[in-house]
């Protein structure tokens, strides 16, 4: 199909020249019409179905729903009003893992019997009540179910990629082929705020490039943080040279203004468009802002929406951007305040690894957040509570990108790529598999000895923990595509320390998370057995890959093998005891349906947990 063009933000006359137009594809403005293309009744039908097997089957994990046994596998779930009933097959895995065939499911009256259309706004409406949906949240939900439908339209309307060819593909191309998003998540990718021609050309799948606008900042509303031997001057000419500051020098001087006032910040083009050339009108007004136009480097998005990777040079930066669109129980925002120490958080932590024998021995390794910059309004300041969107607006953070640490022979992929499942039902991790010609067993052990077995060292040495899903890990693969090690990015975000004897520096202090004892391993249970290895595991097992025992038994194999290895910590074992029977059921989903806006408070984030019940432990009997 053809793309909507963009065009960009207003600029001064005075860099309106060849040098500052943006790096799109413009291919001929595309009408209306045709920016909705994929949005066919075979695509959305079968968006539909895919988005009602994951609600109904996410749901049931979470106990927000309880199909009834009907007979040979089939199950069924009525509607607040016992008016409508889904009937669909399934079986159901290890930590209460729904198996649902897609393809089963269908929807009927029961007074009449009528066949009714399978969507997945309808099913919210149906299950409304028992959702605990409020009237506020309600409609902002559906409406993030809808956008989620027609990413998922989208995808399906592009060309047809198998597991095998995705597993071979170039990183950034694997990047825009995930299909899935979050994989608890089933509102995962709302993003409201865009608009369709915003989603054609920001959205990862798309596989668009675009450039990031920058905005001179006033030196005296502006903090700047950047880690150990890195100063501003030395970061923004390895970004911009000699030639990208030269001219933004030149833009400033047209304007009768001094560069040495200001601090430069690369800034998403949504975001200028739709806030800051609005918002931050008076800035812009007084000149504590001044546009300078697009950069010339091109980038693609990451999977993260406002995380851009930079395809002119992949061994410069990532840029982080904010970005004040609704997506997955947040506002994507970033503020100057919560920044100004991410750079000391990531060196500490790159420190302590750097040190720590085991770790090092896993070839475990982070992208390190290397400098973060933040304008400070002032009125919005005093208005803005703690939390408030409008102190979210202009930030923006440099973090490593992998390629310089890359080895001969090396490449990378989102680990969120494991769990990737094309059209066919074929899996990526099996396509990995396949192509190393190891045993699935041994493969699967190599991945857990390097993704694994740094968050059980880092939890039970350090009382430090991550949020290690798939699209904060990076795979570093071998030539035949095993996993050699990984790396693991948003630090500064998503880490917390919850052992009060961990030592850490003053600047560091904000990441120590006050957590019962009893909730700290779920940081284990939660994060990585049920919202990441329970959907692998599956994935391998419906592939005939490996079984879902045998996967387990290969996890509880690495526990065991690190504890063995760790009897220093034999008391640490024994008070957080990962081969305990049951464990706590955390669920995302019924976080987002109470408060879609703020799901939890990033400072405090265990007195948001949403908790329901037990899950049987895979592992527990192999302690």
């Amino acid at each position: 199909m053809n793309h909507v063009e963009i065009t960009g933000p207003p600029q001064s006359a005075a860099i309106n020249n060849a040098a500052a137009a943006p790096i799109t594809e413009r291919k001929g403005a595309a009408g209306p019409a045709e920016s909705v293309g994929h949005l066919a009744p075979e695509h959305w039908e079968r968006a539909n179905r895919h988005v009602v097997r994951k609600a109904l089957a996410e749901f049931a994990h979470e106990r927000l729903i309880t199909p009834q046994e009907s007979g040979s596998g089939r199950y069924a779930v009525r509607s607040d009003d016992q008016s409508t009933e889904y009937v669909f097959r399934a079986d159901v895995l290890a930590l209460d893992h729904w198996r649902i065939d897609g393809d089963s499911i269908s929807r009927r009256s029961v007074a009449t019997g009528e066949a009714l259309p399978v969507d997945a706004l309808d099913l919210i409406l149906d299950l409304r009540h028992g959702l605990s949906l409020t009237p506020a949240v309600l409609p902002v939900y559906l409406e993030e179910i809808s956008s989620t439908l027609a990413s998922a339209a989208f995808k399906l309307a592009a060309p047809a990629v198998s597991a095998a060819e995705l597993a071979a593909a170039s990183f950034q191309d694997v990047e825009a082929g995930m299909t899935e998003g979050h994989p608890c998540f089933v509102a995962n990718n709302g993003r409201l705020g865009f608009g369709v021609s915003d989603y054609l050309q920001y959205a990862p799948e798309t596989g668009r490039s675009t450039q990031l606008i920058w905005v001179a900042a006033r030196r005296s509303l502006t903090t700047f943080a950047a880690g150990a031997g890195l100063e501003y001057e030395t970061l923004m000419w390895d970004e911009l040279g000699e030639e990208g500051l030269a001219r933004f020098a030149s833009e400033l001087s047209a304007l009768g203004l001094e560069a040495s006032d200001y601090l430069l910040i690369p800034v998403h083009p949504w975001q200028w468009e739709n806030k800051l050339a609005v918002t931050y009108a008076g800035e812009l007004a007084r000149r504590d802002l001044v546009c300078l136009g697009y950069g010339a480097d091109s980038y693609r998005a990451q999977q993260s929406i406002r995380t851009f990777f930079n395809t002119s040079a992949p061994r410069k930066h990532y840029v982080k951007t904010a970005l004040s669109i609704l997506n997955m129980g947040f506002m994507r925002g970033l503020s100057a305040n919560y920044m100004e120490a991410t750079p000391a958080i990531n060196d500490w932590l790159a420190e302590l690894i750097a040190r720590d024998p085991v770790l090092t021995a896993c070839g475990f390794g982070i992208l390190r957040e290397r400098a973060a910059i933040g304008y400070r309004h002032r009125q919005y300041g005093v208005a803005g509570g703690k939390g408030s969107p409008y102190l979210k607006m202009l930030a923006a953070l440099w973090r490593e990108s992998p390629v310089p640490q890359l080895a001969a022979g090396e490449r990378v992929m989102t680990m969120a790529a494991l769990l990737h499942v094309d059209r066919d039902g074929e899996s990526l991790a099996a396509a990995l598999i396949a192509e190393s010609g190891r045993p699935a067993r041994e493969w699967v052990r190599g991945y857990l000895d390097a993704y694994l077995v740094p968050v059980l060292h880092c939890f039970y040495e350090y009382g430090l923990v991550y949020m290690p899903h798939g699209e904060n890990v990076i795979l570093v693969l071998d030539e035949a595509g095993s996993v050699r090690r990984v790396l693991f990015k948003d630090i500064a975000e998503e880490i917390a320390v919850l052992e009060p004897a961990t030592p850490l520096p003053a600047g560091v202090e904000r990441i120590r998370a006050d957590v019962p004892d009893e909730l700290r391993v779920l940081s284990v249970f939660t994060d990585v057995f049920d919202c990441f290895l329970r959907f692998l595991s599956a994935a391998l097992d419906g592939e005939g890959a490996l079984a879902e025992d045998e996967f387990w038994a290969v996890v509880a194999e690495c526990v065991l093998d690190y504890q063995r290895a760790s009897p220093h910590l034999a008391k640490r074992f024994a008070a957080f005891d990962l081969f305990m029977d049951r464990f706590a059921l955390s669920c995302l989903n019924r976080l987002q349906l109470r408060d879609n806006k703020q799901m939890v408070d990033l400072e405090d984030p265990a007195s948001a947990l949403q908790l329901a019940g037990t899950l049987e432990n895979p592992i527990a009997r192999f302690r």
